[in-house]
């Protein structure tokens, strides 16, 4: 019987890197090739982006003061990133249909994929692995998936 070949992408992000790899072999061994990785723009801390003390709003009727909370520049670069990567995600399967989605990220990165993700795009995921797993290399992926 021929072996039906299926795509199926991994990728494995973090909010500054991002490694799109497919797998060409089993649930049970799988074989990874690197087929593009995205790198963020440089994202300082935020106490360097942002200058400003944060706002205060005062109450209509009497004395009440209130401090509005300060703007996190660095998670919202790492939401800008996550976009980005769901972008890509989609413009990889319109390329060529992909027919399984497996996604390796750090607890947050993972949380912003699942907002950014397009909808039909959710249905092909297979598994998510809440571990930053950017810093590996392929064979060393490759370790983490592959079922004990």
């Amino acid at each position: 019987m021929p072996h039906i070949q299926t795509r199926v992408l991994v990728v494995v992000a973090d909010g500054r890197k991002a490694l799109f790899l497919d797998d060409t072999g089993t649930a049970l061994r799988p074989q990874l090739h690197l087929t593009q990785s995205l790198q963020a723009s440089d994202n300082p801390p935020t106490h360097d982006q942002g200058t400003d003390k944060p706002g205060r709003s005062y109450q209509s009727v009497g004395t009440m003061r209130s401090a509005m909370e300060q703007t996190d520049w660095h998670e919202l670069a790492e939401q800008q990133f996550a976009r980005e990567i769901a972008a890509a995600i989609d413009a990889l399967h319109h390329q060529d249909p992909l027919h399984g989605l497996i996604l390796v990220a750090s607890p947050r990165t993972l949380s912003y994929l699942r907002q950014e993700i397009p909808e039909p795009l959710k249905k092909l995921v297979r598994s998510e692995i809440d571990k930053d797993l950017t810093h590996c290399t392929v064979k060393e992926i490759e370790h983490h998936l592959t079922p004990t």
